[in-house]
This record gives C-alpha cells, sequence and structure tokens, in this order.
C-alpha cells in the first residue's frame, strides 16, 4: 500500500491557497488602498476618524494632520487615523440659525403653532 505524498499534502496546499486569495490577498489590498487615500489628502477635505469623528482637514504636517471638529476647534491626528474622506452630499446638515439642523423643532412634540 503505498500513500502517495502528494495526495498527502495536496488538500493542505489547497487550503493555504483558498486561505491566501479570500483573505490575506484582498486584506492586503484595502491597506493599500487606505495608505494610499491617506496621503492623497488636501485641506479642506472632509474626513472621518476610525473612532468616528467627523472633522475637516486644516493642515498637514509629516505624519500628522490637523483636523478641524468645530469652528475655532483643533485637533493633531496622525494620518493613520483617518479612515475614509466623507463625500459632499454625505455630510452633516448645514446648521440653522440657531446652531442647530433647523428642523429641530419640527421633530419636538407640543412645539406646534
Amino acid at each position: 500500500m503505498g500513500n502517495n505524498p502528494l495526495g498527502t499534502f495536496l488538500p493542505l496546499i489547497l487550503l493555504l491557497l483558498i486561505f491566501y486569495f479570500l483573505l490575506l490577498r484582498p486584506q492586503r489590498k484595502r491597506q493599500q488602498e487606505l495608505i494610499q487615500m491617506q496621503n492623497s489628502l488636501t485641506p479642506g477635505m472632509r474626513v472621518m476618524t476610525s473612532t468616528g469623528l467627523f472633522a475637516t482637514v486644516v493642515a498637514l504636517r509629516g505624519d500628522d494632520v490637523i483636523l478641524e471638529v468645530a469652528p475655532g476647534v483643533e485637533t493633531r491626528w496622525v494620518k493613520a487615523a483617518i479612515a475614509r474622506i466623507v463625500p459632499p452630499e454625505e455630510g452633516e446638515a448645514q446648521p440653522g440659525p440657531a446652531g442647530g439642523t433647523g428642523d429641530a423643532q419640527e421633530d419636538k412634540p407640543g412645539s406646534e403653532s
């Protein structure tokens, strides 16, 4: 009864190939795209950090990014903390005259005129 060594290792080789093509390769591609996005940041872009903070890029200094989270409030972050660029149509609603979104009174019960 001679066992073929190739037949013994073939399932293991196939499993490693499947692991590479389904897990490792896509993860590496996503990581390269994220690094490319972080290197393409410019002042004025709206971004979301990995912690979910929405802000506007004010300046870039080496590996640091200065973000404006509110008018006059700037914080310093590392580029690696930027998770994605927010498209203009996906941004928050523009503040109304009272500093809210403009439709806050409509949602409150008992606020009818």
